[in-house]
């Protein structure tokens, strides 16, 4: 077992210096990018007590939170899996600003399993909040800013998925649906399993015509056409169900004038995140890869545990993937001096301070080494030439 202590466990990842330098350059160009957008950096704790962590998201994320006692009070806390509820957090209960709020956040999150979402279960989520606003206008502007995040990191042939969790969570309301209903149609919906689907129903005392809706849900995916394909289908829906059909087709059509050559898909009988989203849910593929690279949606009144409802949109994605994924971008490798071990010459040590703080990577030789400068990397070094260090080529 000893000549195994290398081995990480399942799900967990760590990157090499090259991938750690790429990783670093596109965060740094991501967060001022959001900044550029008036998003304010947060960095939220990576444990903290378990009853705050969970709240309002719903059982998904309390299977996915590891859980240890505190020692010192006695207390389950839990590592986050989810940055999201934190952010929600700081807005309702730390920043309680009337205005509109911009957030965004980097971190490590760490999960008991992968969620589909990234293989790794210690993704280094990345995301942006937008409280204060119920509206189009504030969706459209978290979907701009995922793409965004998507062409700054190389990630090609992008099409989007758009749905509503209003379309089923009113359904299944209007027909009556209890608890364990709704969980057992929920789980068979996101296979699209249509022979399970229309058991289920057969085994609920629904009407005629609350049935029909649930079984027309699973099909209703495609082009714009699903719009209007849903508005027959579910046309002796109430009230909210036809007004959740009316905000997708109107994102929609803001989203294509917007970004006219974004590929669009609609899928009304998505329900990722279904247990803390409340409106509109969208996510961002790429071909080959069967799970999402980004995703998102709507999810008001989060912060209502926290002391204040909000409005609240936003989205988040893993930057591990981002990079898996994406076209790799070259990054210049930064030139590096090697400068001999000297001891007590002031001359040298003074000379090394003033590359460095010019922004030049200085490497020390250590008395007794294995390999040189270029063993080492570096394409200079630094020679003393008529009582001077100067930089010169190798």
């Amino acid at each position: 077992m000893h000549n195994e202590r290398w081995l990480l466990p399942e799900g967990i990842d760590e990157l090499l210096p090259e991938q750690a330098r790429a990783l670093e350059h596109l965060r740094r160009r991501l967060l001022d990018h959001y900044a550029s957008w008036g998003y304010e950096l947060v960095i939220t704790p990576f444990i903290e007590y378990l009853e705050s962590l969970l709240t309002g998201t719903g059982k998904d994320l309390d299977l996915q939170t590891f859980k240890l006692t505190d020692q010192l009070s006695g207390r389950q806390l839990g590592i986050r899996a989810d940055i999201t509820p934190q952010v929600a957090r700081i807005d309702a209960h730390h920043l309680r600003r009337d205005e509109p709020t911009r957030l965004c956040y980097i971190g490590t999150v760490l999960r008991t399993r992968s969620d589909g979402f990234a293989a790794s279960r210690s993704p280094l989520q990345i995301g942006a909040e937008l409280y204060g606003h119920a509206g189009i206008e504030s969706d459209l502007e978290i979907l701009s800013l995922m793409l965004e995040t998507l062409n700054t990191a190389g990630v090609e042939d992008i099409y989007l998925d758009l749905g509503h969790v209003g379309i089923f969570r009113g359904l299944a309301r209007q027909a009556g649906l209890d608890a364990d209903q709704e969980a057992a149609l929920f789980e068979a919906l996101q296979r699209k399993a249509q022979p399970e689907i229309d058991a289920l129903i057969g085994e609920f005392s629904v009407t005629d015509e609350c049935a029909a809706m649930l079984s027309a849900l699973a099909g209703l995916n495609g082009d714009d056409e699903v719009i209007n394909k849903a508005r027959i289908a579910l046309a002796n829906a109430d009230d909210d169900v036809l007004a959740a059909i009316d905000y997708v087709a109107a994102l929609g059509a803001a989203l294509t004038q917007t970004l006219p050559g974004v590929p669009l898909h609609y899928d009304l009988a998505e329900l990722r995140a279904y247990h803390y989203q409340t409106g509109v849910v969208f996510a961002a593929f790429v071909p080959g890869l069967g799970n999402e690279v980004a995703r998102g949606g709507r999810y008001d009144h989060i912060g209502e545990v926290f002391g204040r409802a909000r409005p609240a949109t936003g989205f988040s994605a893993d930057l591990k993937t981002l990079m898996r994924v994406a076209r790799p971008e070259p990054l210049a490798v930064p030139e590096s001096i090697f400068a001999p071990w000297a001891d007590n010459d002031p001359g040298l040590l003074q000379r090394i301070r003033e590359l460095r703080r010019a922004g030049r990577v200085v490497v020390r030789e250590l008395p007794g080494q294995a390999g040189d400068a270029a063993s080492m990397a570096c394409s200079h070094q630094l020679q003393l030439v008529n009582g001077e260090w100067q930089v010169s080529a190798l």
